[in-house]
């Protein structure tokens, strides 16, 4: 049966109507999926087994992707608060009343504090060019409206990757299939880009050796040939470690280095302090395993190192990835065939910025408020003016942002304006004075660009909108009106963005060659236009960095603020900090990895998900648990510097002695006193960009006990 390019014929109730799609989440697979329609219903959501990378099936997740779509708990209405913020008692209003108030709140926090009181806040709830990306933009730049730093997943890896190697350029993930030695560091791919699994997986039939690096035993490291468990935060100096022993033994590939670096005898005397007995001490690994990992990957070629924005959320996580992004280049192996780095493909195609944002025909942006740092701000780190109103949309911040205690306590100011646009009524939304219902990625058009693989998605909408449900964009459209805002610009539908940032992208960037918007309708899945001489990253051994050559000392990073040699420095959440049970303080290393079967916060509230991620809990060694008296499956409180939070034990040598891991994702609505792991974890930023520093984080684990303070 054809795929529909569009709206089903909802006339005939005895046809099944198929309609193409994107899966919109945080995730690098960007799954083009079929939803098949009948009499105006999804019944069935699905993978296209005709996409090159999909290939018929889905993750976890989003297989039951009808239950989001249809859930019991989807917001239908407006709704405004009747009772204190965070009560949960509400009156639904109608759309123009919503939009009016908003509107109105608006210009009277304009008339006395300037546009930069008002604060947008979103995430990576959809990944879509229109419902993110634009929505991102167009209003809130016409409005000089504070802007957000969205620095909270991997704000210092891009920056540090982009700076040396001058762009996130990946290979295609079947490039794979030529590496003979694939180091996965820091990076749990069957949980967070699983389509690049059966990659793997064949890649070892035919004779690779995968290599994981992980202080925990994911299930990618249970499948690898190798896992090497370092002490967290301690890559870098584990990059450090393997440099030291390539030049100390010859193993570098200095023709190379001299034609396409610049800086690297610098790197070589910076490697010579990290010599495998001291990263030994450093790391927790057996100097004999440092060492033989720098031989086997100075002589298995093609070797390719891939990771992901986990190893970078520490407090030295710049340097982290600097120091990662430097080893390909030691020995040679950029721009070869199954070589390389794999961090991201987000560098081949940049939508064009001003079709994007329409940045020049507005106001200045006044400042930007780190996201990292909401609850901060919220209760007076950004005061000249301080934030009057915030509006939320593709994020739930109570649930996801780090310190969430005091993203709370800046929730409920009552002098605070808050709007949130969702799905549902999230922790986030609580404490809303009004509350909007969004669409589904079924409801709505989006176009998607993929940072795991090299195809474009068009996303047609095979429903009408549940209820009284708006898509982000048509909300933007009717504040714009509301607001007098008249450039063409705020009055597009969707599909005229798309089309105009297309074409204006595809102007400059020969990939899109050939791609626009009806090729898009009509295919669905679009492939960029690679040819033979640009579909190995930098074969042509040409950098887009200042030098045009892979920076290993890269200059740049001191108007960061950083050495422009990679570096390795313990995070200062962990300065005197020891994990040797005799010596040290008691506090464990707490890492907040990635769910199964949520996508951060998304997905975390549908009941067939719930249940299979199950209750939220903590992993610790039982060495670790029996020092502290604590048994398997027995409720535990954590305890951090900025919080607590109560979890489940479970008991497992998958993670070394010294570190605890709790997943992210839970809702505080569904855990114990209405937490999550994210009252625990640190607002402190990273050494570059502003990061994240969710797993820098020293607590203390003991037996529950009633009643806990707060």
């Amino acid at each position: 049966m054809a795929l529909s390019e569009t709206q089903p014929d909802e006339t005939r109730s005895d046809q099944i109507h198929l309609v193409r799609g994107a899966c919109p989440h945080d995730c690098p697979d960007t799954c083009a999926v079929v939803t098949e329609v009948r009499d105006g219903r999804a019944v069935r959501f699905s993978a296209d087994p005709d996409h090159p990378v999909t290939q018929g099936w889905l993750c976890a997740k989003v297989r039951p992707y009808l239950d989001r779509v249809y859930h019991q708990d989807r917001l239908l209405y407006p709704l405004r608060r009747a009772g204190r913020k965070g009560e949960d008692r509400w009156e639904r209003i109608g759309w123009d009343e919503a939009i009016a108030t908003i509107a109105d709140r608006w210009r009277a926090i304009m008339a006395t504090d300037g546009a930069a009181a008002i604060l947008p806040y979103s995430y990576s709830g959809t990944l879509g060019m229109v419902q993110l990306g634009v929505t991102n933009g167009r209003l809130w730049n016409r409005m000089g409206a504070s802007g957000l730093e969205r620095s909270i997943c991997g704000a210092a890896a891009e920056l540090a990757v982009e700076t040396t190697i001058g762009g996130r350029l990946a290979p295609d993930p079947t490039d794979l299939l030529h590496s003979r030695l694939i180091l996965i560091w820091g990076h749990n791919p069957a949980s967070t880009n699983p389509h690049v699994m059966p990659i793997l997986r064949e890649a070892q039939r035919r004779g690779a050796r995968v290599v994981v690096i992980d202080p925990r035993r994911t299930i990618t490291a249970r499948s690898a040939d190798e896992h090497i468990q370092p002490r967290p935060a301690t890559d870098a100096a584990l990059a450090l470690g393997l440099m030291h022993v390539l030049f100390a033994e010859d193993l570098h590939d200095e023709p190379w280095l001299e034609a396409h670096s610049i800086g690297w005898r610098a790197l070589r005397e910076r490697a010579l302090a990290y010599p495998p007995a001291h990263v030994a001490a450093i790391t927790g690994l057996p100097a004999e395993t440092i060492v033989a990992l720098a031989r086997r990957y100075a002589t298995t070629k093609p070797a390719l190192l891939k990771f992901a924005d986990g190893v970078q959320r520490h407090g030295n996580g710049g340097q982290t990835a600097r120091a990662l992004a430097c080893l390909p280049a030691v020995v040679g192996q950029y721009g070869v065939r199954g070589g390389g780095l794999f961090y991201s493909m987000s560098g081949w195609v940049r939508w064009d910025a001003e079709a994007v944002g329409h940045a020049s025909e507005c106001p200045p942006t006044p400042r930007a408020v780190n996201m990292n740092r909401l609850g901060a701000a919220l209760t007076g780190e950004v005061s000249d003016p301080p934030i009057r109103s915030l509006y939320v949309f593709c994020a739930n911040p109570v649930a996801s942002a780090p310190n969430a205690s005091l993203t709370v306590r800046g929730l409920e100011r009552e002098d605070l304006f808050t709007v949130v646009h969702d799905l549902f009524m999230t922790d986030t939304a609580r404490y809303a004075d009004l509350v909007l219902p969004a669409t589904s990625q079924l409801e709505q058009v989006d176009l998607h660009k993929p940072y795991g693989h090299r195809h474009l998605q068009y996303n047609h909408a095979a429903i009408a909108p549940l209820g009284e449900a708006k898509s982000n964009w048509d909300v933007m459209r009717l504040l714009a009106r509301a607001l007098g805002y008249d450039e063409p610009w705020l009055r597009q539908d969707a599909e005229a963005v798309i089309a105009e940032v297309v074409d204006a992208t595809r102007a400059h960037n020969p990939l899109l060659e050939g791609i626009t918007l009806e090729r898009l309708r009509a295919e669905g899945t679009v492939a960029l236009r690679f040819t033979p001489e640009t579909e190995v990253p930098f074969a042509d051994g040409h950098f887009a960095t200042p030098s045009g050559k892979v920076e290993l000392r890269c200059d740049a990073m001191t108007a960061h603020g950083v050495d422009p040699l990679p570096d390795y420095q313990p995070p200062a959440e962990f300065a005197g900090h020891t994990d040797d049970p005799a010596a040290g303080d008691g506090r464990l290393v707490l890492l907040t990895g990635a769910a199964h079967h949520y996508v951060s916060s998304s997905l975390a509230n549908v009941p067939v998900l719930l249940a299979k991620e199950g209750e939220p809990h903590v992993e610790i060694h039982p060495a670790d648990a029996a020092a502290r008296g604590i048994a398997d499956g027995a409720e535990v409180d954590v305890r951090s510097a900025r919080g607590w939070v109560r979890l489940r034990a479970r008991l497992t040598t998958g993670v070394r002695r010294g570190v605890v891991v709790s997943p992210k994702g839970p809702w505080p609505q569904y855990g114990a006193g209405g937490r999550n792991v994210n009252w625990t974890t640190s607002d402190a930023l990273a050494d570059l960009a502003g990061q994240s520093t969710f797993h820098s984080n020293l607590v203390e684990i003991a037996p529950a006990r009633e009643p806990q303070d707060a």
